[in-house]
């Protein structure tokens, strides 16, 4: 396991790094080159990858606080090094097959997007013939392999196994894959999060794998969590810190503005006065429950698997956090008045991040319905909880 105090210092170090590169990455439309050398040769990319991968093996507490204190300086950095760290995925494939892909050095980033939007054809030689083009893919720009999601075709259908379509993951190198340059978006700006494209690729059966319905082929409490709990784990921490990073800014530009009508600072008004107070409990609020429930949940993972019950609890502190984050940025906002509105302002980077990043599934009323699902004991699959 890695040293905790470690990885938190590095991340802090990078923290002031992220903030100052932050609008040179919106222009960019992608982490800069220099960036990403520094969080690769901190390990942030491999938070997640076992430790015999070459990775740092984080406990979830050590990851979202990592990721929170990246997205507090930046929201693109904290969500580009969460992405990169798709690395952790390669858990779920033979140890010899996931050295191979990660070669002399596990530290750099991988990306991809696990919806099965690409189709795979068996070539009768334990590989699969691959066309696909995926959204969303953060870091493709810098990205050593991808990592996406394949459906497993019986000619015009899916291939069945044990009773479900052979939804999988292809790990393939980067230089396989067309970058089509599509990351013109309102939030998140700077996490190149382009579509990717191949055209009759060939994959070794072997570099795939169904993580959401099997176990990874690692010992270690970290590896007793299914695919969604692990990343519902390195998601947490961007709320939280861009939400921190809203209320600070909101705090200290509150103190220095005054009126024009009358000369008073906006923190002299009850009104700001009252809506800070209630922002900052709804921050700490969405921390708490996310840090408690996943504490709790790793206490559990010491001995055995997380219950349906932990990952729902994990599942519903996640997406609960981003509905408080989400306000308390709103709240900042537009207490700030027209001058949050310039690029200068690191506001309306935290309210177009952090409404960006509310657009992923993970956050969306599907998750809600089989959480409600869940808590009221419904059947329904339960891969995605």
């Amino acid at each position: 396991m890695a040293d905790t105090a470690r990885v938190i210092r590095e991340a802090s170090t990078l923290s002031a790094m992220l903030s100052g590169h932050a609008r040179q990455a919106e222009e960019l439309r992608t982490m800069p080159p220099q960036v990403v050398d520094a969080c690769a040769a901190a390990g942030l990319f491999t938070l997640a990858l076992p430790e015999s991968l070459g990775g740092l093996e984080c406990d979830p507490l050590t990851i979202i606080r990592v990721i929170e204190e990246l997205s507090r300086a930046d929201g693109s950095g904290g969500w580009t090094v969460m992405i990169g760290n798709t690395t952790a995925f390669t858990a779920w494939l033979e140890p010899a097959v996931a050295r191979e892909i990660l070669g002399s050095n596990p530290n750099a980033a991988m990306a991809g997007l696990l919806m099965p939007n690409g189709r795979a054809v068996p070539d009768g030689q334990n590989r699969f013939v691959v066309t696909g083009r995926w959204p969303f893919n953060s870091g493709a720009p810098h990205a050593a392999w991808f990592c996406s999601g394949i459906m497993v075709m019986d000619g015009d259908r899916p291939r069945q196994v044990h009773g479900r379509a052979d939804w999988r993951v292809a790990f393939f190198p980067a230089f396989q894959a067309s970058i089509i340059d599509t990351w013109h978006a309102a939030g998140l700006k700077g996490t190149g999060s382009h579509d990717i494209s191949v055209d009759g690729i060939r994959v070794p059966e072997e570099r795939t794998a169904a993580p959401f319905h099997e176990r990874t082929r690692h010992e270690g409490p970290l590896y007793r969590m299914t695919l969604w709990s692990l990343f519902m784990t390195m998601i947490a921490g961007l709320p939280l810190g861009v939400a921190r990073r809203a209320l600070d800014e909101f705090r200290e530009l509150s103190k220095r503005k005054s009126r024009a009508l009358d000369g008073t600072s906006l923190a002299d008004d009850p009104a700001i006065q009252v809506d800070l107070a209630r922002a900052e409990a709804d921050l700490q609020a969405a921390r708490a429950l996310v840090l408690d429930t996943f504490a709790r949940a790793w206490n559990t993972l010491q001995e055995r698997e997380n219950s349906l019950e932990e990952r729902t609890s994990m599942t519903m502190a996640v997406v609960e956090a981003m509905r408080l984050c989400t306000g308390a940025v709103d709240i900042a906002f537009q207490r700030a008045g027209g001058g949050a509105l310039y690029d200068t302002s690191p506001l309306q980077r935290c309210f177009r991040d952090i409404h960006a990043a509310g657009q992923h599934i993970v956050f969306s009323h599907e998750t809600w319905k089989r959480i409600g699902k869940s808590l009221l004991g419904l059947e329904q699959p339960t891969f995605m909880l």
